[in-house]
């Protein structure tokens, strides 16, 4: 009975230490909410390589074991030692690792230069004949209404004002944006290259990795938990890999599907588009939006009519895309309701960026089944129900007989 008692005081204590702790947390995010964000980014910029490895090391995962597992006996065979073949076979796993990863970048960069460089030398060379029919067009307009005529000069000489202010003084600070933007391309680079010494260190040592973590796990926790903890990462990679791995089969699919179709409609700069769009569908709900935005304004430079079209197709593909294609892909891997993809996606991008509106949803996804789990695990404890339509409409439970009063 005292050991009970004391029992009751110490779950009490630590469940009043936690409430403590989160409010203080949460109170400390709200207040200092800027520093906070400007030092996870600082970090961010701080571990970038090892994060871009170790992305790379975890998609490039099923290549490089697929390729050491198929070279693995022949090598052994050949070289009559096993140490020999299995230490061959991850040098080939390895090298045809790098290879696609270095492929799939030169390949992006190979389609996207040209037509970046196609695109601006055309804006460049139409630009004076739409400046002309424009001017034309406004000739003939202010012609046939002196009154307009008279508000157009004077918007006219304002706009030379400011743009009088905006070269002496904005300028400068555009240059410098470009000058940031240069310098911040250089940088990604440099991450990217740095990121492949990282993928491939991790690729070669990562069943070391996992025989580490899975020791030390069973060392510092008690069997039942240890074995929990395990089966949850093991769900947290299903859950990740699931995802991101479906995501980018979706997104190449939706990407030669835009190729073929603005082909056949005689699109301009079909190749660019169809990698902007195939590129950014990888991240959830937004991704259609982000990419349609930048190819639209590149068609309306050479037609408001096709510039149409390609919203209205980009429309239809996105609706073929979320009710046929990407449930046929995906399912339900994340098991989340709309709402809650879009919550995980603004928190995620909101501290992580780009990279946290992609692995925003499954992170979450995680992060809900363990909570949904635990509360569902309360629950039983309690003998109530589990089912959440059993909660529509509830008054209150009756202590008692545990009937739900409605």
């Amino acid at each position: 009975m005292k050991n009970q008692k004391y029992k009751d005081y110490l779950y009490w204590g630590i469940t009043a230490f936690a409430v403590i702790a989160a409010c203080i947390a949460f109170a400390f995010l709200i207040i200092k909410g800027n520093s906070v964000r400007s030092g996870i980014k600082e970090l961010n910029s701080i571990l970038a390589p090892i994060t871009y490895g170790a992305i790379l090391a975890y998609l490039l995962t099923p290549v490089y074991n697929r390729y050491v597992n198929k070279s693995r006996p022949a090598l052994e065979k050949a070289l009559r030692s096993k140490k020999a073949g299995e230490s061959c076979s991850k040098a080939v796993g390895t090298l045809v690792s790098l290879v696609l990863i270095i492929v799939v970048v030169v390949g992006l960069f190979w389609m996207i230069l040209p037509q970046v460089i196609t695109t601006i030398n055309g804006v460049i060379e139409s630009f004076p004949s739409n400046a002309d029919m424009l001017y034309g067009w406004l000739q003939q307009l202010l012609a046939d209404n002196p009154q307009v005529e008279e508000t157009v000069l004077g918007s006219y000489e304002k706009g030379l004002l400011q743009l009088e202010t905006w070269v002496t003084t904005d300028l400068v600070k555009v240059m410098s944006s470009v000058v940031s933007g240069v310098l911040s391309g250089v940088v990604f680079i440099k991450n990217l290259l740095i990121g492949l010494i990282v993928m491939v260190y991790l690729l070669n040592i990562k069943d070391l990795f996992a025989a580490q973590s899975k020791k030390l796990v069973y060392g510092l926790f008690p069997l039942w938990l240890a074995n929990r903890i395990i089966e949850k990462f093991r769900f947290i990679h299903q859950v990740f890999g699931g995802f991101i791995i479906g995501k980018l089969l979706d997104s190449l699919i939706i990407g030669i599907i835009c190729f073929v179709c603005l082909s056949i409609m005689k699109m301009p700069y079909v190749m660019l588009i169809s990698v902007i769009v195939g590129v950014t569908n990888i991240i959830p709900f937004f991704g259609p939006f982000i990419g349609a935005v930048p190819s639209a304004l590149l068609l309306l430079f050479v037609s408001p009519v096709k510039c149409l079209y390609f919203l209205i197709f980009i429309l239809l593909l996105q609706q073929f895309d979320g009710n046929i294609l990407g449930p046929k892909i995906l399912g339900n891997s994340t098991g989340l309701s709309s709402f809650w993809v879009l919550f995980s996606i603004l928190v995620f991008g909101g501290i992580l960026g780009p990279i946290g509106m992609i692995i925003g949803v499954p992170a979450f996804a995680v992060i809900y089944s363990l909570i949904s789990e635990w509360i569902c695990s309360s629950l039983k404890k309690k003998n109530l129900s589990v089912l959440t339509d059993d909660y529509h409409g509830l008054d209150h439970i009756d202590e008692e007989k545990k009937t739900y009063i409605k």
